[in-house]
Order: structure tokens, then C-alpha cells, then sequence
């Protein structure tokens, strides 16, 4: 899959955000494109015109980092921005053979220790990939992420729970503007991450096709670097919750993502927290109960 539209399209449309007056250039007249031309940001960027058109044709291939570094520099891309158009370069010089093996969804299952780690946090929990499905949580990001996991296709995709089960999303996520936006952001990041993933062009072509919110913030070419923040949830059991999440890569890994939730000691949410770990234990032990009774040796009526 040639990711030279996505080179374009995403030059074109940083170029577009910067006006001359950001830039330190004189604002000019009869302007026609929003943002730079093409020949101000070749200015910038110590470059010819002409030179500067190939790259944002799509042309990324042989092209050393420090001319990306200029590009970057040029458009005033942020760290994520920077970040995935050296991703986007990278991957228009690697060969097929040489692309990263993901594991897929199907194929994937975590170690025993990283069973027993997940287990240990008594706190929600969960890994995930690039495409935002839930690979493996413990008993209490299932619970976290109970609205998310009613969806009968496994595994869990916190996009298609976001954009495909808005109902639910819309109660979730109080502000489900930014968390959609956020979802988005994260999926455009793999993209240019690995753009071979059938399964993630997959998911975007589905996405497209059945959402039209998704479909406009896709058009927007944003990225984003997910690692830590604060969030604001509103879960079905316990109401609202206000928790800080941390995001850290799996050396071991590659392409997974570890993410737990805490709320700040003795606030509402941790309280909240807590009663929804009760809920979660209580869940869990009617759940085997019931299997149990299914399962167990039956008798014959008199």
C-alpha cells in the first residue's frame, strides 16, 4: 500500500494551517491558497521550489532526515506531527520485506507474567495496539470498559465502540468531541506508523463508511502522541469519574500499548472506583455461579 496520497495530503494540509505572519514572512497579496505556498515553505526550508513540490507530491523515498527535519521545521510541526512524518518517511523506504511484523488481534495472547501483572493492578487495566482494540484486561478494566465489551465482536475496538455504538459512547464519554477526535488522532498515528496494516485500513474503511462524524475527522490529517493525561468518564454503575491515565509501550511487544486508570487518593472518583471494583468482584462471582449451576450435574425429577 503506497503511502504517497497520505504524504500529500498531509503536507498540504499542515502548509495550509501556517499564515506568512507565523511564519516571520511579509503577508503578500492575492493570495489563492490558504496558509504558505509552496515556494514559501521551500524558502524556509533552505530548498528549491521545485525540490520541495516532489516531497509533497509524495516522494519521501531516499530522502535524508535532515531534509525531513527542515520540512518539519518549516511547517512548525508539533512533536507528534514531527514524529509521524519521519514515521510516513520511514516507512516509503522500507522495502516489504523489511516492514515491522505486527502481531494481529487474532494471533495474540499475553505471556503468563504479563497475565499476572495485569492481575496484580488494582486498578483498571488494559493492553491495546495501534488500532485501539482491547487485547487483554484484568477483571476490573472489564468492568471499566463494561459498555465497551457489550459489543458482541471481540476483540473490543474502543473506536467502533466511539463512533459505531454512540449511545453508549455518548453516556461514556461526557465529552465525546475530544474523545473522538483523540480516536482519530491515535488511528491517522498507526497509520502512518504501518501503513501495510490491512487490518487497520480495514477498520478505517468501515469507520468511514457507516460514520460521518469519523469520516470528517479523518479527512482532518491529525495526529496525536497518547502517553498520559486526565479524563473524565461517566460509568453506567457508579456515575462520574474524573482519572488520570498513563500509557507505556511493551519493550517486548512492539506495537502494544499498556494503560492503567487511577483516580486521585480519597476523591469522589477514587471512592467510585473502589465501589466499582465491589461491583466488578460481585459480577464476577454471579457469573461463575451461574456457569456452575449450567454446567454442573443435573438430576432426574421424580
Amino acid at each position: 500500500m503506497d503511502n504517497r496520497d497520505e504524504v500529500r495530503e498531509f503536507l498540504t494540509s499542515r502548509r495550509a494551517k501556517i499564515t506568512p505572519e507565523q511564519a516571520g514572512l511579509p503577508p503578500g497579496s492575492k493570495r489563492r491558497v490558504p496558509g504558505l505556498r509552496r515556494g514559501e515553505v521551500a524558502l524556509l526550508a533552505n530548498m528549491s521550489v521545485e525540490y520541495y513540490s516532489r516531497l509533497e507530491r509524495g516522494s519521501l523515498g531516499g530522502v535524508s532526515e535532515s531534509v525531513i527535519d527542515a520540512v518539519a521545521k518549516a511547517l512548525q510541526l508539533d512533536e507528534a506531527e514531527r514524529t509521524y512524518l519521519f514515521d510516513l518517511a520511514r516507512a516509503a523506504n522500507r522495502s516489504p520485506e523489511a516492514r515491522p511484523r505486527r502481531k494481529t488481534s487474532a494471533q495474540w495472547t499475553p505471556r503468563p507474567s504479563l497475565r499476572h501483572t495485569l492481575d496484580a493492578i488494582s486498578a483498571p487495566a488494559f493492553v491495546r495496539n495501534g488500532r485501539m482494540d482491547i487485547l487483554a484486561a484484568n477483571q476490573f478494566g472489564h468492568a471499566f470498559y463494561s459498555d465497551a465489551f457489550a459489543a458482541p465482536e471481540r476483540p473490543a475496538n474502543l473506536a467502533r465502540f466511539a463512533f459505531l455504538d454512540v449511545e453508549r459512547a455518548g453516556r461514556f464519554y461526557p465529552n465525546w468531541e475530544a474523545t473522538a477526535d483523540i480516536t482519530v488522532a491515535i488511528l491517522r498515528t498507526e497509520a502512518g506508523r504501518d501503513p501495510h496494516d490491512k487490518a487497520l485500513h480495514d477498520l478505517i474503511g468501515e469507520l468511514s463508511t457507516r460514520s460521518d462524524e469519523f469520516r470528517i475527522r479523518w479527512a482532518g490529517h491529525n495526529v496525536r502522541l497518547h502517553g498520559s493525561g486526565v479524563k473524565r468518564f461517566h460509568h453506567a454503575v457508579v456515575g462520574e469519574l474524573d482519572l488520570a491515565y498513563e500509557s507505556m509501550e511493551l519493550t517486548t511487544e512492539p506495537g502494544l500499548t499498556l494503560t492503567v486508570y487511577t483516580a486521585e487518593p480519597a476523591s469522589p472518583s477514587d471512592e467510585r472506583l473502589r465501589l466499582l471494583a465491589s461491583w466488578s468482584t460481585a459480577e464476577q462471582a454471579n457469573r461463575r455461579s451461574s456457569e456452575s449451576n449450567t454446567t454442573g450435574p443435573t438430576r432426574d425429577v421424580p
